[in-house]
Formats: structure tokens, C-alpha cells, sequence
């Protein structure tokens, strides 16, 4: 069978959908923003061959994988098993990184291991072992040399050694050296035993015992056994050491073989002891603690929370205290104090005992204490206490610093002492991907060495070739895996997928394009042709223009989001889909719809937003100028430094200073144009909320105004319902079978929970009193069920509701319900259900918008109504910073910021600002040559 066949595909908005899809090839899934291509991809044939996979299985088997629901679809015919390659984060584990997510690292142990070079973590001394007879033979080659072995058998330490020189008489032996000097065994050696002493065996080239001359390999043996494995040769003065275990004489430390354990971080053999492998710890931040230094104690300047830090209380006591002990005066700002001040305040006065008053109900009076001090006590509370909220709370006030102990590398000193190709293995791991695989291939072995590690390369250089194909060459195997975007643990997955080299697999991928500059999406479409080439069929859900093109078949659903739906347009060829009357994909394609250049770029308010000296992770100390009054796009391949500009310097940089928040902020010398902003609004891709019972209409607090107009009707007043009874968060009004939930939740131990229509309510979440309060028809719980589109028509005599609720219908969400939990919207929603909520309030032209590609998920049908909306900001007088790849968005936009050349050390730079048209002209500019062929002016 060379086709999969679909029939009556029902999930979600699709409407009894019946397709056919071509295996093994590269087939992409596109329509508008809801249209049902993740329900057709995701909830129906993933979901079913993963569902018959796990069918197949076992019962034991089945009862650890739990029981999977069948798709509301009629039948699927021509399946493979499935693989999900989505953009959920690949974990949020702080010992996850790029390395041990794609196993690189895990081969990089077994090499350190394997043809390690070990030196000692002291001196940085060469150390190696040897057997005996490789010791015996490395001297016997130096035949003419005088030899004196010396064999340690006593290292700096004191006692009687009578016993130990007998011993070594019976031995056979005739010489000792005692801390440098040579003695006969025949001599009475007499040594202080309070001092520490170091004694070693000295083997002459011929040892000789009662007239008979014995093998020097014998000698030798014997001395090694004394010594435990450590002897040292003197050849006329020059000292070789020769050891059967790894150690080093200088520094009189010996380690462990060399096993790939040593080199692991998340082992306690290789893990660093004092911060037990993560390579950083938490402390508090004293910049987070003071809220502003111009101020004084008595004007708050100290403050972590009311609850936490009671400057009224036993805080304040203590703080007049000081100032009495220390004679300091508390209306002083604290910028104002001396040093040893701001220590005592922050870290304690190191146990000194002061007379302390505390007055309350049940104390009053003098006592005698010491400080702890303000960050010490709070590092102490996090510590102890077993409280989420109060570690949650707490945390607010730290950073992440270096361990002081092994520097951020994670390891113990005697890992980091093994090298290959002359660095150790934490050097390795933090060169780029791209120089890694460079490194590797030109990697310098000895034959045996060759024979070692041959295989061990062979699978290191494979994995980091597939990582380079995707476009991560930029990434260095020590990221944190938590700090990956969606778009590139995507791509990660799908090069660990290329490298297991598996067919007749059914791969499903969501958006692989997002987060890639159009100079990388080549390697990114020969990637996913290879996974294809190997015997596989991919269904690709995207909106890329050249990914829809280099497809071998198209499935365009739609016609429109939501109701408008769940229905097969077109499928085919590029040729087919443009013949489609119905399909605006094809319009788009064909060029008969497109995204026009303006014609004119606004110059802004003639202020800027100035960031001098931006040295955040792979930035150069770069200045930055942004003007305000505009729409910017900070562009530039990935890894090139945008988001740590962004997001790591700029928004939180601007929300400490307008908005009074703690936020951690990268490194930069100082940030100007602040009084020209009142405001700024970050509008990322992070939930609404983390409950099912968060939804758009409480994000957007349009639920409150509908609560408020029920309880205004004159059924409500007859009741004597206010708004409180038209809530499922609080007794009274929702139903207190499932509380508020609408679903009930049946525990089914070894397989996964369920979830059931409360039998009550039947899901409508609200009691039948409440219910029967109708406006226009229409109950609380049938509103929650409305979409975007359908609400904005019924609310329409009501404009405070209505203004809302058409902020979310021109983001393009018309297709949602109001009353959709947030859970099941995707990141891109829910980003455009935050834009939604910030144009339904008030503007005072002087904020700042910033959203990191906001274009994620969108069609390009969507993506002119995103800019729309972009426009009315900017046009209101605010300023809207971008960071994009898509170039519909980079070639409307009035200013750019181009960032590169390329992504990780390469990058960091301004390669280009100033207009799209000035930007285009730019040699040395990726952005600026994909920008020539789409500018008519360029």
C-alpha cells in the first residue's frame, strides 16, 4: 500500500474529512491560523498510529504505557508507526543540556575515557600508568645511565619506621632515601618522630643479597608493591616517574582509572562536589533587595516583601540597632553609606552581639543579638524551608553564579585534567557545534589510538553533522536545554531522528521552519529530504513559502479558522493548490494576494531607546540605537545575539527602571532614552495561564464585565444574584458536583486518568439556578461556548464588552471560545491573545511593545493582520520592537537591526541598520540578500 487513506476525520473543527496522502513523501499541511491542520496532522493520525503501536504491544507492556483513545475518525488504513517532532521545550531539567539531550555527550565521555590524556590537577604534570614490565623495560633501555629507583613508601608523614626498614632488609634491599639524603639499611638511621618525614626505596641497577645478584625487574616488582604502584627513576640526576596507577609524585595525589563515570556530571564520581554538578548556585542579589539606592532605609529603599521583609517589625527593630551600634543615620540614602555598612546590612556583623529594643504585644524591652544580615537571612529561609510559595517568593531576589569551586564546568578537577587533542572535555563541549565537528575531523591520533576511537569518532562526528544540516551549528554542547526555544529543540529531535537511520517510520512535524533565518532553511528542507530518502513519510504542518514549495504533496485546509474549517480546499502540487478557487493559500502562492511595501517608512518621534556597551552572552559590547515612534525588527540568523539583546538586555532593563520590577538583566554599561517611554509590555509565547480554568475571556477580563451585565438583568436582581454568582471559580452559582470544572476527573491508577462530563451539569460548569438567568437567550454557559466571531456579533449594543472581545477577533482569533481553557492553545494564541489585551486598553503613545516572533503558527493571511495590528500601536505613538525572520514582517518594518554575521562566536555584531532598503544594500548582510529580491526599490 502506497497511500494512507483517511475517512471521516471528525476531530475538533474537522468536518468528516476524507484524504488521501502519498507515503514515503515529504507532504505539507497548510491553511490559515485554526483551519484544523494540527487537528488532521496531531489529534488524528498521529494519535492513531501511535494508539495502534501501542496496541500491538503487549498487555504488560501496555499497562506501563497507559490506554490511548481512539480519534473521532471512521477508519485509517496505510499507517506507520508515528513520531511526534513538536516544539515543546526538550526539558526543563537544569542537568539537561544540547549535549546529553542528543547523546553526543555520552560518546564524548567514552573518548576522555578511552584516550584520555591525564595530567595532574595540581601542577598539570603528564601522569600515565604503566605495568611492570613496560616500567622494566622503559629502564633497561637506559643502559649507560646511572640508576637509582626511588619507590615512596613513607610520604610526608611522622612515626617510628623501625619496622619498615627491617622489612625491607628481608627484602633484599640495601639503600633507602630519607628526605633527600641516602642511608644504608646497614647505617643506624635515626629520625625525630614528631617530624614529618618522606622515605623511599633507592634499587640500584643490580641489587645484591647474600652474594647473589638479583633481577632488576624482580626489584623493581617488589618496590612497586611497596610504594603502591608509584616509583620514580633517576637517571644521573634526571627524574622519570613510572607509575602502574594514575598519580602524580610532586603533588603526592593519586585517581582513579579513567572511566567514562569520571566524566559525567550527573554522577557523584564525576560531579563537582561542592555544587554537585549543576555548575552554578542560587544567591541573593542585593540589586534585587534594594529598590532604589537614592533612598533611604526609612523610605523603603530595603524591601524584598511585606511578609518577608517587616521593615515595621522586628527588621526595623534591628536596622535601628545597627544604626545606633554603628552610628549610621537611617534617612541616609543608601548609596550615601559606607561600605562596611552595606556589608553589616546585607551579609551581618559577624556575630558581634549589639543591644537590640523590640516593643510588642508579647515582648517588650532590651535584649543583647547579633545580625544575620538581609541577604544572609534570606538565603538561610530558602534553605530550611519545605514551603513552594516561600522558596518561589524568595527566589524573586536571586541570581545564578558561578560555582566557586569548579567555575560553572560542572566536573571535578581530576576529570577536567583529561585531555584530548590537547583540551579537556568541558573546552570541548562549550566550542560551537560547526567547531566541534571541525576539531573532531581534524583530530590528530597515534595508530592505537586510531584503533581506540575510530568508532567512538565515527559516531560523534555523524550526530554533529546532522545538528550543522538543521542549522544549530551555532550551539555549543554546554546549553542548557531549558534555554532552547521551541524551534530549536525541534530541530534537535529531528537531527537525533536523521542519525537513527530508521525507515517506513511515519514522521509528523509541527512548524520546523520557526526560528530560522531563510539562509539556514535550505539545509533545514535537505534534512527533512533525507529523513524522507531513507524509506520515511513526513507530514509537515507550515507556513513557509519555500517549505509549501519544496514539498512533493500539499494538503491546504481551511477555507477559513475555526467553524469556517476543517475541510480539504485543495491537495496536490504547488500548481494544484494556485488552481483552487477556494484556497487563499494558493492565492498567496500564486501572488494574486501579497503583503505590500509601504510606501513610505516612518522616521519616528526623533528620540531612541540607546544601549551602550551590550555584552550579553555571545554580543560584543555592542551600542544600539533604537528609534522610537516605530516598528523595529532585530533580525540575523539564529544564535546571532538577538534575543539576548531583547529580551535579556532591554526589556528587563526598561521594566526595572518604568516599571519597578526585580528582573535579572545581561551585561551592558548603561541604557539612555528611558524618560521618553512610560511603560513596557512584553508579549511572548508563554501561557495565559496554567489552569484549565484560565481562558480568554478571564485573560482578557472581558468575563467580568459579562458577569457584571447578568447580574444587571432583572431575573438576576429578582434573585438577588450579584456578579460572584455567575463565576465557576467560587461556590454559589457553579456547580458543586465538578466545581466549576465542567469535567470529572476518574483516577485510573496504572493507565491515564480520564476526563467525563460532570453527570450533573453535564459540562456547562454552572448549577441550574444559575442557568436560568438568560440574556438575549443565552445562559452564562452558552456564552463560554461562543467563538470570538460569534460573540463579537451577539455583544455588539454593548461596547464596553464588544471593544474587547474585537481586539481578539482583528488579532485572528475569531475561531476560539471565549471560555477555551488555556491549555489547549498554542503558543502563538496565546501571544495574540496578550497583543488582544494590551489594544484593548487605554494608550498613552509612549509605550513599549516588545514580541519575539510573533509570527509563529500564522498563515500569511494572518500575518497581514497581525502587521494591521502592529500598525494601530505604532500609529497610537508607541514604539514596537520585533524580533523576526519572517520577511513579510522584516520588509514592512520602518527600521531594522540586522545582527551576525552568524550565529554563537561568529555573531554578536551589527552587521546592518537602518531601512530595509539600506539594510539590502549591505554586503555581508544574510537578511539583506533575501531582502534584495523581495524590495521593488532595492
Amino acid at each position: 500500500m502506497n497511500k494512507i487513506f483517511i475517512k471521516g476525520a471528525r476531530e475538533n473543527n474537522l468536518k468528516g474529512v476524507d484524504l488521501e496522502i502519498p507515503r514515503d513523501k515529504l507532504v505539507v499541511f497548510t491553511g490559515l491560523s485554526g483551519s484544523g491542520k494540527s487537528s488532521l496532522a496531531f489529534d488524528t493520525i498521529f494519535a492513531e498510529g501511535q494508539r495502534r503501536y501501542v496496541e500491538s504491544l503487549s498487555s504488560y507492556a501496555r499497562m506501563f504505557l497507559g490506554q490511548m483513545q481512539k480519534p473521532d475518525v471512521d477508519y485509517i488504513e496505510g499507517l506507520s508507526p508515528a513520531v511526534s517532532i513538536d516544539q515543546k521545550t526538550t526539558s526543563h531539567n537544569p542537568r539537561s543540556t544540547v549535549g546529553t539531550v542528543t547523546e553526543i555527550y555520552d560518546y564524548l565521555r567514552l573518548l576522555y575515557a578511552r584516550i584520555g590524556k591525564a595530567h595532574c590537577p595540581k601542577c598539570g604534570r603528564p601522569i600515565e600508568r604503566q605495568t611492570v614490565d613496560q616500567i622494566c623495560d622503559r629502564i633497561m633501555e637506559r643502559k649507560n645511565a646511572k640508576l637509582h629507583l626511588l619507590a615512596p613508601i613513607v610520604r610526608g608523614r611522622k612515626g617510628e619506621y623501625r619496622k619498615d626498614f627491617e622489612q625491607l632488609k628481608r627484602a633484599g634491599y640495601v639503600r633507602v632515601r630519607v628526605d633527600g639524603v641516602n642511608y644504608t639499611l646497614d647505617e643506624d638511621i635515626v629520625l625525630d618522630k614528631n617530624i614529618k618525614h618522606t622515605i623511599s626505596v633507592v634499587v640500584d641497577r643490580l641489587v645484591v643479597k647474600d652474594g647473589v645478584e638479583r633481577r632488576l625487574s624482580d626489584a623493581i616488582e617488589s618496590a612497586i608493591k611497596l610504594a603502591d604502584g608509584l616509583v620514580i627513576a633517576d637517571f644521573d640526576g634526571e627524574e622519570v616517574l613510572y607509575s602502574t596507577k594514575y598519580a602524580c609524585p610532586e603533588c603526592e595525589l593519586s585517581f582513579e582509572e579513567l572511566t567514562p563515570r569520571l566524566f559525567s556530571f550527573n554522577n557523584p564520581y564525576g560531579a563537582c562536589s561542592e555544587c554537585g554538578g549543576l555548575g552554578f548556585r542560587q544567591e541573593i542579589d542585593i540589586n534585587l533587595l534594594v529598590t532604589d539606592w537614592n533612598k533611604s532605609i526609612n523610605q523603603g529603599a530595603i524591601k524584598a516583601s511585606g511578609w518577608m521583609l517587616d521593615t515595621s517589625g522586628m527588621m526595623n527593630a534591628q536596622f535601628k540597632a545597627l544604626s545606633a551600634a554603628y552610628g549610621f543615620s537611617m534617612d541616609t540614602p543608601l548609596k550615601d553609606l559606607p561600605d562596611n555598612i552595606i556589608r553589616i546590612l546585607f551579609y551581618g556583623n559577624d556575630g558581634d552581639r549589639i543591644p537590640m529594643e523590640y516593643n510588642s504585644r508579647k515582648f517588650s524591652g532590651f535584649y543583647n543579638a547579633s545580625f544575620e544580615g538581609v541577604a544572609v537571612n534570606l538565603t538561610r529561609r530558602f534553605n530550611e524551608t519545605d514551603s513552594d510559595i516561600i522558596k518561589a517568593e524568595i527566589s524573586k531576589y536571586m541570581k545564578s553564579v558561578p560555582c566557586s569551586s569548579c567555575g560553572g564546568k560542572r566536573l571535578k578537577p581530576e576529570a577536567l585534567a583529561v585531555t584530548v587533542g590537547g583540551i579537556n572535555i568541558d573546552e570541548m563541549t562549550k566550542l560551537s557545534i560547526g567547531e566541534l565537528n571541525e576539531f573532531i575531523s581534524k583530530l590528530e591520533l597515534t595508530h592505537t589510538e586510531h584503533l581506540i576511537a575510530d568508532r567512538i569518532i565515527k559516531e560523534i562526528s555523524a550526530r554533529l553533522s546532522f545538528l550543522v544540516n538543521v542549522g544549530l551549528n551555532y550551539l555549543t554542547l554546554s546549553r542548557s536545554a531549558a534555554t532552547l526555544s521551541g524551534g530549536e529543540s525541534q530541530r534537535i529531535r529531528l537531527a537525533t531522528q536523521i542519525g537513527s537511520g530508521l525507515t517506513g517510520v511515519l514522521y509528523i512535524l509541527d512548524e520546523p521552519s520557526i526560528g530560522l533565518h531563510q539562509k539556514d532553511n535550505q539545509r533545514l528542507l535537505a534534512s527533512l529530504k533525507s529523513l524522507r530518502d531513507l524509506g520515511n513519510t513526513l507530514i509537515v504542518v507550515e507556513h513557509d513559502e519555500e517549505t509549501i514549495r519544496n514539498a512533493d504533496f500539499i494538503v491546504d485546509v481551511g477555507p477559513g479558522a475555526g467553524v469556517h474549517g476543517g475541510e480539504i480546499v485543495a491537495a496536490g502540487s504547488v500548481d494544484d493548490i494556485i488552481a483552487s478557487e477556494k484556497s487563499i493559500t494558493g492565492k498567496y502562492l500564486s501572488g494574486e494576494y501579497s503583503i505590500q511595501v509601504p510606501l513610505a517608512r516612518r522616521a519616528g518621534n526623533g528620540n531612541f531607546a540607546k544601549i551602550k556597551g551590550a555584552k550579553q552572552n555571545n554580543l560584543t559590547g555592542i551600542d544600539v540605537d533604537i528609534p522610537l515612534g516605530t516598528l523595529t525588527c532585530v533580525t540575523g540568523v539564529s544564535g546571532s545575539g538577538k534575543s539576548s539583546l531583547v529580551n535579556e538586555i532591554l526589556y528587563p532593563a526598561l521594566s526595572n527602571a518604568l516599571m519597578n520590577s526585580r528582573l535579572q538583566t545581561g551585561e551592558y554599561k548603561s541604557i539612555e532614552g528611558i524618560e521618553y517611554l512610560d511603560k513596557v509590555i512584553c508579549i511572548d509565547q508563554s501561557p495565559i495561564g496554567r489552569t484549565p480554568r484560565s481562558n480568554p475571556a478571564t485573560y482578557t477580563n472581558v468575563f467580568n464585565d459579562i458577569r457584571e451585565l447578568f447580574a444587571s438583568l432583572p431575573d438576576a436582581k429578582a434573585r438577588g444574584y450579584k456578579a460572584g454568582r455567575f463565576s465557576f471559580n467560587v461556590s454559589g452559582g457553579r456547580c458543586e458536583h465538578c466545581s466549576g470544572d465542567g469535567m470529572i476527573k476518574i483516577e485510573m491508577h496504572f493507565l491515564p486518568d480520564i476526563y467525563v462530563p460532570c453527570d450533573v451539569c453535564k459540562g456547562a460548569r454552572y448549577n441550574r439556578e444559575t442557568l436560568e438567568v438568560r440574556y438575549k437567550g443565552k445562559n452564562i454557559s452558552d456564552i463560554l461556548d461562543m467563538t470570538i466571531e460569534e460573540a463579537v456579533t451577539f455583544f455588539e449594543n454593548i461596547p464596553k464588552i464588544r471593544n474587547k472581545i474585537s481586539t481578539l477577533y482583528d488579532v485572528g482569533l475569531g475561531y476560539i471560545k471565549l471560555g477555551q481553557s488555556s491549555t489547549t492553545l498554542s503558543g502563538g494564541e496565546a501571544q495574540r491573545v496578550k497583543l488582544a489585551t494590551e489594544l484593548s486598553r487605554r494608550s498613552t503613545g509612549k509605550t513599549m511593545y516588545i514580541l519575539d516572533e510573533p509570527t509563529t503558527g500564522l498563515h500569511t493571511h494572518d500575518v497581514s493582520k497581525l502587521l494591521a495590528i502592529l500598525d494601530r500601536l505604532v500609529e497610537q505613538g508607541n514604539s514596537v520592537v520585533v524580533i523576526e525572520h519572517n520577511l513579510d514582517v522584516i520588509k514592512v518594518a520602518d527600521y531594522i537591526i540586522d545582527l551576525g554575521p552568524d550565529g554563537g562566536d561568529r555573531g554578536g555584531r551589527i552587521v546592518a541598520k537602518g531601512t530595509p532598503e539600506q539594510v539590502a544594500k549591505v554586503q555581508g548582510s544574510y537578511t539583506g540578500e533575501f531582502l534584495k529580491d523581495i524590495l521593488p526599490q532595492a
